[in-house]
């Protein structure tokens, strides 16, 4: 049992995002779904029968999304990090998660979604080549990337 579960905070349109987020991870599955009814309209202002949660899973990851209306916003002090085994996966999760997204707020491996959501789309390893003894060329590399490409970051940790 998942002990820790990220409750994902939406306007109304937690379950366009949930439905996005299915077909952007293949190992994805949707769970219950409970709704709003007549109880608390005067505190939460939802119509009866508006979604209020939605469990999903995302590549064994549980997560709750919440339709609590326009209180709060994503921002970048929380983000969830896809760490990927080749380009082919960088390449098909950065094209995926930036559909529709802040092409402002996309760099260093990090964008956010048409949600707002923040997200770092990262190589296996990076931690090594970030630790390594060229991680100082390693970081000037990352620095000017947008999305991140291994072969580039690989050389810059062997110095070629």
């Amino acid at each position: 049992m998942q002990k820790i579960i990220s409750c994902l905070w939406f306007d109304k349109n937690a379950e366009e995002a949930v439905n996005f987020y299915l077909t952007v991870f293949k190992n994805s599955k949707k769970g219950a779904i409970s709704h709003y009814g007549k109880e608390g309209f005067e505190i939460h202002g939802m119509p009866e029968g508006t979604v209020l949660t939605i469990e999903f899973e995302l590549e064994g990851q549980k997560f709750l999304a919440m339709n609590g209306g326009p209180v709060f916003k994503f921002n970048e002090a929380v983000s969830f990090m896809i760490t990927c085994e080749n380009q082919e996966k960088i390449d098909y999760y950065w094209e995926k998660l930036t559909e529709g997204g802040d092409p402002e707020s996309q760099q260093c491996g990090w964008l956010k979604d048409k949600f707002g959501l923040s997200w770092q789309v990262v190589p296996e390893g990076l931690d090594k080549l970030m630790t390594g003894p060229n991680s100082e060329k390693v970081m000037a590399v990352l620095l000017k990337m947008k999305k991140l490409v291994i072969t580039d970051l690989e050389k810059a940790a062997t110095g070629t």
